[in-house]
This record gives structure tokens, sequence and C-alpha cells, in this order.
């Protein structure tokens, strides 16, 4: 720091260096990546009809059948 004042030799500023920059991380917001794991409430939609269910906790949505045409739900 030749002026003291936290930006370092080259004038990059502070923040710099181990890690601690930006544009880290995965761009999902949240460690380990992905959209698993929304959490107990919400709902189940099918793809094809648009049906929507209440999502049952422990049980993932691409498990269960659309109660109109059979096909397999996905979360929304």
């Amino acid at each position: 720091m030749p002026r003291g004042d936290g930006t370092g030799p080259s004038g990059q500023g502070p923040g710099t260096g181990r890690g601690f920059g930006k544009g880290q991380g995965n761009g999902s917001g949240g460690m380990g990546g992905g959209f698993s794991g929304r959490g107990p409430g919400g709902h189940c939609v099918c793809p094809a009809c648009g049906a929507n269910v209440a999502h049952q906790p422990g049980t993932p949505c691409v498990s269960v059948s659309c109660p109109k045409c059979g096909t397999k739900m996905t979360r929304g």
C-alpha cells in the first residue's frame, strides 16, 4: 500500500485477491447450485394440461402423475 489508502500496488481496490473479488459462485444464488430442495410448500404443475396439485413434503413432483392426464408433474 504505497499511499496507505488500501488500494495496493496496482490500484485495484480492496477486496481483491484470495477469492474476495466479485463474479464468483455458480450463479444459482446459493452454494451447491441447482434448484432442488425448494422446501415443503408450493404446487406440482402438469406441463401438459396445466393442472395444479399441492406439493406433498418428501415426495418429488416428478414422481407424481397428473390426476387429469397421467403426465409426470413438475415443480411450480
